[in-house]
């Protein structure tokens, strides 16, 4: 998506992807100013280590203490985390305001834990459940009066908004709640992308208003984009890519 981006901008740049091995996430981040890179997207396992070899760490990276997209600012290399904020985005999208509302965020990981802190930041009242109590309570002290619970403590019927921030669902797994317990007025994000996920689809079959997760891809990458180059990307291009992908 970003390739299609840069093609329809006219831009003369070039997005690859490097494997690399467990462990040496800080050394390829320092690798960028020795190969003139602009930046690097980080995916996991890589994003606490990437966070620790950067010079420099926007606010939300800080908080999280990890990255997923690092810029080269004239050989001083800033660490960003957009998954968060492209989540808000994608919510956006779909004109779901959070603000005051009760959200439950299924899940303790990378994904999770920048769900959250984004939405602490908005002013949402976020639980978040995870299977190992210590890191749901960890993710929970990323937003303001955050509540943690086990996956058998959800009462997902007292929630406006429900997030499904875990893989559960991307090879036809169920989750990790009652979903005989969703009910009208309920909004339902699953994070897990391209696949249409059990849980999305018990969402729709009761009505309820539902979203996955491409477009949180989207526009956290759009945001990445838009960090390295200081330019706007096409929104649809790089959805239609994505999708194409899939």
């Amino acid at each position: 998506m970003h390739n299609a981006a840069f093609d329809a901008l006219g831009l003369d740049w070039v997005y690859v992807a490097f494997p690399v091995t467990r462990g040496d996430g800080a050394a390829a981040v320092r690798a960028v100013t020795t190969l003139g890179l602009a930046g690097l997207n980080v995916t996991m396992p890589h994003k606490a280590d990437a966070a620790a070899a950067c010079d420099d760490l926007a606010s939300e990276a800080s908080a999280l203490g990890a990255v997923n997209t690092v810029v080269n600012a004239d050989g001083t290399l800033v660490g960003h985390s957009t998954d968060g904020d492209g989540f808000l985005r994608a919510l956006d999208d779909e004109g779901i305001e959070v603000a005051g509302r009760r959200v439950l965020v299924v899940g303790a990981g990378g994904a999770a834990r920048a769900i959250t802190h984004a939405l602490g930041r908005v002013g949402a009242r976020v639980t978040v459940a995870a299977r190992r109590s210590d890191a749901a309570r960890r993710a929970a002290s990323l937003a303001p009066d955050g509540d943690a619970v086990g996956l058998d403590g959800i009462a997902v019927e007292g929630f406006d908004v429900v997030v499904n921030a875990t893989p559960l669902g991307m090879n036809g797994e169920a989750p990790p709640f009652d979903t005989a317990k969703l009910h009208t007025g309920q909004f339902v994000y699953d994070t897990v992308f391209p696949v249409e996920t059990p849980l999305l689809r018990e969402a729709r079959a009761r009505r309820l208003r539902a979203a996955g997760g491409l477009d949180m891809l989207v526009h956290q990458g759009a945001l990445s984009f838009s960090l390295w180059t200081g330019i706007e990307p096409p929104l649809d291009v790089m959805r239609a890519a994505a999708s194409a992908d899939a």
